[in-house]
């Protein structure tokens, strides 16, 4: 969660790694995912290109594995580039589980689909290495740092990817219940300040957004939490970001150690954030602040330090980046804008040849646990969210200033600007026509997934997420798809 990264919300817990990154670099305040879930926001970042133009529809469908980054734009270029650790930015990964529930996401049924959100405590008071994996990854770019970095003659980039803090599976239902555990151990746990941890205010269930009691309904999250619970989800989901500044300290002491800090740019961003029970909800998959609004600091050489950016950014912005700081001609055909004129005291970076930054960002989602595609557009003190085609589902309109935890949609109250940002938002994209292609292509790969099944179907979407639902009527949810397709 970006927010985690500015005041308020860095009362809550202590991120040292950050706080060195804001005092020598920069923070941008209002940075923004293209798309609330792993692999297609993943893609926008990789590919600089809005979803709807790579047609990043779901966690299952990404990039062609052979589409050109930014990182193989550089090697092409003379740098020495590396990958460790969690990329999921390619098409055909992901559990069947995760696909069908993308793909059926039109049928009219209800089924939940995660398990409970819920904490876990490992370990003892001076266990930190909780996520083993992301550790062994960040050993993996420490050692390539000073092993093999430190004795380049050409420049390097060095690409880390962690999966803290997402919660994990959870090991009591196996991977087929979903992945909603909170785990971290007391080390970390003592670096989150409880006092300072917000309860958000629900809404009554009658009361909600159709499509955000759909989201609710299916994370398992429409039943009784105490106050207690969802203080230590938020609690829990902090101290795992404490963890994940952790590491990206080992990054910078590494370059601190080998003499290479001063003169290397690092940029740490994330994928999404997380809901962490705001609005009734866990995960991602929500343009509310929490699962769309994440984290971007850079610091390092002709970066402005102690600087804050409020202006509104987004990841497809990291591709131009990266190739305006190595000076690669940038493709005029991205959906993303140079970050450097805005990091930069004077602008080095030629204007763009494509004008100036627009005023707005978009992000936009198509895959599981939301029955339709959804748009948000941000720009000044407005989040505007619509739906499908824009009239079959009512549109969110917050004031961020006035309602910062958006509690309160006004676009009833103010027509004329939801009607001024839906204007902005279709010269951007033809959003009506992009969520008919997604149901059609939704539609296509059922088929295309049952028909390779045989009569086999029903049994193995009998064994998915949703199991515990759906064997209570079987029949029901199968006459259900039938009439949908």
């Amino acid at each position: 969660d970006g927010r985690l990264t500015f005041f308020p919300g860095n009362q809550t817990v202590d991120l040292p790694s950050i706080n060195f990154m804001k005092r020598h670099g920069t923070v941008f305040l209002n940075a923004y995912t293209n798309s609330p879930i792993c692999c297609p926001s993943r893609a926008a970042m990789w590919s600089g290109l809005f979803s709807h133009l790579t047609e990043s529809w779901n966690n299952f469908k990404g990039l062609d594995p052979d589409y050109v980054t930014w990182m193989d734009l550089m090697e092409n270029h003379g740098y020495r580039a590396q990958k460790f650790g969690k990329l999921d930015f390619t098409s055909g990964h992901h559990s069947v589980s995760n696909r069908v529930e993308a793909w059926t996401r039109d049928v009219d049924f209800l089924l939940r689909q995660e398990g409970r959100p819920m904490v876990k405590l490992t370990g003892h008071r001076k266990q930190f290495r909780v996520m083993k994996k992301d550790w062994q990854n960040t050993d993996k770019a420490v050692n390539w740092i000073k092993k093999e970095a430190v004795n380049f003659t050409q420049p390097f980039v060095l690409y880390l990817g962690l999966n803290l803090p997402h919660p994990y599976p959870s090991p009591y239902a196996g991977e087929n219940f979903g992945a909603s555990t909170f785990l971290t151990s007391p080390y970390w746990l003592e670096k989150v300040n409880y006092e300072a941890i917000k309860i958000p205010k629900w809404p009554s269930l009658s009361e909600m957004h159709p499509v955000d009691y759909y989201s609710s309904y299916t994370k398992n999250c429409t039943g009784t939490f105490t106050k207690e619970e969802v203080r230590n989800i938020r609690a829990f989901y902090y101290a795992m970001c404490a963890e994940t500044d952790a590491m990206l300290g080992e990054i910078i002491s590494a370059l601190r150690d080998t003499g290479l800090l001063g003169k290397t740019i690092i940029i740490f961003t994330a994928d999404h954030g997380e809901l962490a029970m705001e609005h009734r909800q866990f995960y991602k998959m929500s343009m509310y602040e929490g699962s769309s609004h994440v984290p971007l600091l850079v610091m390092g050489p002709g970066v402005r330090e102690q600087h804050q950016i409020p202006n509104v950014v987004s990841l497809v912005d990291i591709y131009p980046t990266m190739l305006d700081i190595a000076r690669i001609p940038v493709p005029q055909n991205l959906s993303g804008y140079s970050l450097i004129p805005l990091l930069r005291e004077k602008a080095e970076s030629r204007a763009s040849a494509r004008g100036p930054r627009p005023s707005w960002v978009l992000s936009e989602f198509h895959g599981c646990n939301v029955n339709s595609s959804v748009y948000m557009l941000r720009t000044g003190k407005w989040k505007y969210i619509t739906y499908a085609d824009g009239t079959s589902v009512l549109p969110q309109l917050f004031d961020l200033t006035a309602d910062p935890d958006e509690l309160t949609n006004v676009a009833v109250k103010f027509p004329v600007t939801v009607d001024s940002l839906d204007k902005i938002l279709l010269s951007i994209v033809d959003y009506p026509k992009v969520s008919s292609s997604v149901q059609e292509y939704n539609k296509q790969e059922f088929i295309k997934w049952k028909q390779s099944l045989g009569h086999n179907y029903s049994s193995v979407i009998a064994n998915l997420r949703w199991h515990q639902d759906w064997l209570k009527d079987q029949k029901k949810y199968e006459n259900a798809i039938d009439k949908w397709l």
